[in-house]
């Protein structure tokens, strides 16, 4: 389920979640990062009438809101990483952004030197 990852590992599996409260870094925890994702998105994917791909997901009228299912971090890990399923696109389209946009920067540096030695 990893459609409704939303703000990260869990709290008690993230290493720098308590460190950047402390700091005001970030103002929410990743749980409830996730938990305002879901309650937002969920109504939004109805009403277009898309299935969000979770059979434990269900509105808990107690707390007003979503509970969802296991995640399976094992694939968010491994994007990460880079070894995600579209990770040689990505790879391969940055390489050729950076290539095409070559002359961009070799102007640039020649717009920045030449008006340096103006000075």
């Amino acid at each position: 389920m990893l459609l409704i990852v939303g703000g990260g590992p869990h709290d008690k599996d993230s290493s720098h979640s308590s460190q950047s409260l402390k700091w005001k870094v970030k103002r929410q925890t990743n749980d409830e990062l996730r938990g305002k994702f879901i309650d937002m998105t969920v109504p939004q994917a109805e009403f277009l009438h898309l299935k969000v791909p979770d059979p434990d997901l269900k509105w808990n009228e107690k707390t007003s809101h979503y509970e969802h299912g296991k995640i399976n971090w094992d694939e968010f890990y491994n994007v990460i990483k880079g070894k995600g399923p579209c990770n040689k696109e990505r790879i391969g389209a940055r390489i050729k952004a950076d290539a095409e946009g070559k002359w961009v920067k070799e102007a640039a540096l020649a717009y920045a030197a030449k008006h340096k030695t103006k000075n």
